[in-house]
């Protein structure tokens, strides 16, 4: 986790100096995550629940034109599934924590109201096992080995920014790169598959 504070503060430091220029508009956002995995090759659970997480970062917004805008984020993101469904009292989460940075082309459909699609590489920060989330406690370390470090997905999504810089937004992110190493599971083919929504503020 300290990493990944350190990581968003070099974010913020360098897109702030972005900011220093008129047409670049800097901001913030966070929101609720819903994360599963899908795939083939996932043994006992082809169909697993959906981790309910939390994403949270920043971004700035690069007009092209009067339509069209360039948007890059740093996003901390919440994934995984849930082994047990929430509403178990043994509620147990398989989580897997990423450093995400999509990079978006945004188009504006009419004032205010735009639609958004790019690619994301995410930087996996975090493994474990919770078995107790909602105190926090009951970590269970992973092997991080198992894992590909680097994760690539595609999000597609839509946004609307108020007049005075507040909106809200929707995404969906698309798993490309498998989750699992193949030297651990070589006929493995699970991706990560995560809703978003949240709200954020430009300035």
């Amino acid at each position: 986790m300290k990493k990944s504070i350190l990581l968003i503060g070099i974010a913020l430091l360098s897109m702030g100096g972005l900011s220093a220029q008129e047409y670049v508009m800097f901001g913030v956002k966070g929101g609720i995550n819903s994360s599963t995995f899908s795939g083939d090759g996932f043994g006992d659970f082809d169909n697993p629940n959906s981790r309910t997480s939390f994403n949270l970062g920043l971004l700035a917004e690069i007009p092209v034109s009067d339509k069209f805008s360039v948007q890059p984020e740093v996003l901390y993101s919440g994934q995984g599934y849930d082994i047990a469904s929430r509403n178990d009292a043994n509620d147990i989460e398989y989580q897997l924590d990423y450093i995400n940075v999509p990079i978006l082309a945004k188009y504006y459909l009419i004032e205010g109201l735009s639609i958004e699609a790019g690619p994301q590489i995410g930087f996996l920060v975090n493994s474990e096992i919770d078995t107790n989330p909602s105190e926090d406690s009951g970590d269970i370390p992973l092997d991080e080995d198992q894992f590909n470090k680097v994760d690539i997905s595609l999000g597609l999504g839509a946004s609307y920014k108020f007049r005075g810089g507040f909106f809200v937004n929707a995404r969906y992110n698309y798993g490309l790169s498998d989750v699992y190493d193949d030297s651990f599971f070589s006929n493995s083919d699970v991706k990560h598959s995560v809703l978003q929504g949240g709200i954020g503020f430009m300035f």
